[in-house]
């Protein structure tokens, strides 16, 4: 089992920035893929951006250019610089992790229990 500790939310007024940090812990073998989901109120759950073990980064077209997806792999870290906001990317946040228990496994999603982001206008 893994777990998801994310941080970093609040209310922040339009054009400011945060950051958002999710930490994986537990039967970690390998970590692949890390990425970040939103909803919105009464709208579907959205990928923001995602990052392969590799580094290759992948970005909602709403998001280029303002947010940033970086990770740590040393610590199973994985962050979201969130610049120029918007009141429309007020969300509950979520990190996932694309993860290998053991040596062999299979690889399985797990999400975080998220954290919420306001933008004011």
């Amino acid at each position: 089992q893994v777990q998801l500790q994310e941080s970093g939310g609040g209310l922040v007024q339009a054009g400011g920035s945060l950051r958002l940090s999710c930490a994986a812990s537990g039967s970690i073998f390998r970590i692949n893929t890390m990425a970040w989901h939103r909803q919105a109120p009464e709208k579907q759950r959205e990928l923001v951006a995602g990052i392969t073990v590799g580094g290759n980064t992948n970005y909602a077209d709403s998001v280029k250019g303002r947010f940033t997806i970086s990770r740590d792999n040393a610590k199973n870290t994985v962050y979201l610089q969130m610049n120029s906001l918007k009141p429309e990317d007020t969300a509950v946040y979520y990190c996932t992790v694309l993860y290998q228990a053991s040596l062999g496994a299979a690889f399985s999603y797990s999400w975080g229990q998220g954290t919420q982001v306001t933008v004011s206008s």
